[in-house]
């Protein structure tokens, strides 16, 4: 199945309660890219990986401009800026509303916009997910597959209450330098978690792409033929 809409910023039309305006003439920083995307990148807020100038997600910050160049990389994104082409490629946040100046989003206001994330997420239906970042990996490895979050931590024993907050001890649970560019199956997902540039080591740019890369060259669709239900010999692909 194919989505019906060609545009490029919003393409569902969201309409979040944001309480901050980013930036005049930019409410919040909608999804952005190809809605019929493979591919999902998932940062976390405005505030943390940009946009609040440009209202496209990954710019305007040395980091989001990171995230950028691994997916120049791959082939999946050209002309890095304020308006990256993007081919078979979707960004967005799980918080897409702008906090005020050097704020983090609250624990509730994280809850009162992951229906919005969510809801897009599935309309886009990629076949990889990105996040980008602790927060996002432990929101789409919580949400989207049956991963421990305690076994990914540091230390294998992560505060589960942390998690079920996702506002308080995320940033010193998961273990993203272990995670990073590494292939994590989920419930109709495959999860490729990157590390937030703003802690990137040596190698981490060119292992991301690497490992990028390897996982492209391959079929990595997550599809089921139903067709052995139906009365003729066809297939009957979905998702």
């Amino acid at each position: 199945m194919q989505n019906v809409t060609d545009r490029t910023s919003n393409p569902f039309g969201m309409s979040p309660p944001c309480e901050h305006q980013c930036s005049e003439g930019v409410e919040a920083v909608y999804g952005y890219g190809d809605a019929n995307a493979d591919i999902h990148v998932i940062g976390d807020h405005p505030g943390m990986h940009g946009g609040s100038e440009t209202g496209v997600p990954f710019t305007g910050t040395d980091s989001g401009l990171a995230v950028q160049e691994v997916l120049e990389g791959v082939d999946l994104l050209d002309d890095p800026g304020d308006a990256p082409a993007l081919d078979g490629t979707f960004l967005s946040y799980l918080h897409m509303c702008c906090p005020p100046d050097g704020a983090t989003p609250s624990s509730a206001a994280y809850t009162d916009l992951e229906r919005f994330f969510d809801a897009e997420l599935r309309a886009i239906a990629a076949h990889v997910l990105v996040p980008v970042g602790e927060r996002a990996t432990a929101h789409v490895l919580k949400s989207y597959t049956a991963e421990s979050l305690a076994d990914l931590s540091t230390n294998g024993t992560a505060d589960r209450a942390g998690f079920e907050d996702e506002a308080t001890d995320v940033d010193a649970a998961l273990d993203m330098e272990r995670l990073h560019a590494t292939e994590i199956k989920g419930s109709g997902w495959l999860v490729f978690p990157i590390r937030d540039p703003d802690d990137w080591n040596d190698g981490d740019r060119d292992a991301a792409i690497e490992a990028f890369s390897e996982l492209l060259a391959r079929d990595y669709r997550q599809i089921s033929d139903l067709g052995r239900f139906l009365a003729d010999d066809e297939s009957y692909l979905v998702r």
